[in-house]
């Protein structure tokens, strides 16, 4: 599965239900094996496209629990930055 069709996945949080966005970044180690995937911050939206430093809540790829034909299920327990 490529990139382009991971970022048009909505990526849902399964411990609260809550929406967290859709991927805009991943993180490779050295291998290039996908150690997590970044989705928007809490100041997500159109305007945050724009931001050179599109920050984003990072989500390690051992937390993805399940990646469906629309969604991406994780399970984080964490904050996403405000």
């Amino acid at each position: 599965m490529s990139f382009s069709e991971l970022k048009q996945k909505d990526v849902i949080n399964i411990c609260d239900g809550r929406k967290l966005g859709r991927p805009i970044d991943l993180i490779l180690n050295d291998s290039a094996c996908v150690e997590a995937l970044v989705v928007p911050g809490a100041r997500g939206g159109l305007l945050n496209l724009f931001r050179p430093d599109r920050e984003g809540c990072v989500i390690p790829w051992r937390r993805v629990r399940q990646i469906g034909d629309d969604v991406i299920l994780v399970e984080f327990e964490g904050e996403c930055p405000a």
